[in-house]
């Protein structure tokens, strides 16, 4: 779709074709808000389940403890 051309008439170039083109283009950008929308829906659904999930973890897990830097079991 970034290039078209059209065929030549008396005064340019076809109008039908030119419609249909704009339809056409018109229908896909149509379809791209739609996904745009439902993906920008998806990541704030996303978004506020992490936050919820952080601070559930936060309130449940106690802060971890400072161990010296060879102190562990390794």
């Amino acid at each position: 779709m970034r290039t078209r051309e059209f065929a030549a008439c008396r005064r340019g170039v076809d109008r039908k074709e030119v419609r249909e083109f704009q339809a056409r283009v018109s229908d896909a950008l149509a379809m791209l808000n739609e996904t745009v929308r439902l993906l920008s829906r998806e990541y704030d659904r996303i978004k506020r389940a992490l936050r919820d999930w952080q601070t559930m973890h936060a309130r449940k897990c106690p802060p971890p403890q400072q161990h010296h830097h060879n102190s562990g079991h390794w």
